[in-house]
């Protein structure tokens, strides 16, 4: 899994995730996106899954790039610890996720696979995310303006009690069964 190989510091403060992503909102490297439309400390277990849900489907054809890198620390006190005592032990790695953040991108397929392996990755995120592909008129200019109307689709995965009917739907596109 990810993590750094070594830090100035073990532990980070928590602080806070206000505002869209400052950097790394456009798609850099390949033909198609996935971007990030909430915050959220990714983990480096969900990063990897959501890696190797790409991979599995595009089988070994393209070329996959993750964009995002976690890099701070979450302690955790051990289980029936009373509480004070110093700060936990660091447990996992997580990366600070914010709005518009592209997430992984990929090319050397044809949209239709790129767009199915991106909404599989999708269910292994914790947030919701949208799909970008660079051969939309102005796509990713468009998308780090913060206009909407370049024609991208948003994927969202049905989450336990949010009313979403059918999971992984197309947001603004009926769900054929």
């Amino acid at each position: 899994m990810l993590q750094p190989k070594r830090l100035k510091f073990r532990k980070f403060q928590r602080g806070r995730m206000r505002g869209a992503a400052r950097s790394g909102a456009t798609l850099a490297f390949g033909e198609f996106g996935l971007q990030a439309q909430e915050p959220c400390h990714m983990t480096a277990r969900q990063i990897e899954a959501a890696r190797r849900a790409i991979v599995h489907h595009l089988k070994r054809g393209g070329k996959v790039w993750i964009r995002v890198f976690p890099d701070k620390p979450v302690t955790k006190k051990p289980a029936e610890v009373r509480m004070g005592s110093g700060k936990g032990a660091p447990d996992h790695w997580v990366a600070v996720v914010r709005p518009g953040r592209v997430l992984f991108e990929l090319s050397g397929v044809d949209r239709g696979l790129a767009k199915e392996a991106m909404r599989l990755a999708s269910h292994k995120l914790p947030i919701k995310v949208k799909f970008l592909a660079r051969d939309d008129e102005g796509a990713t200019s468009a998308l780090a303006a913060g206009n909407e109307s370049a024609g991208d689709e948003q994927v969202s995965p049905a989450k336990p009690g949010d009313g979403a009917g059918e999971q992984g739907a197309v947001e603004g596109h009926a769900a054929t069964v």
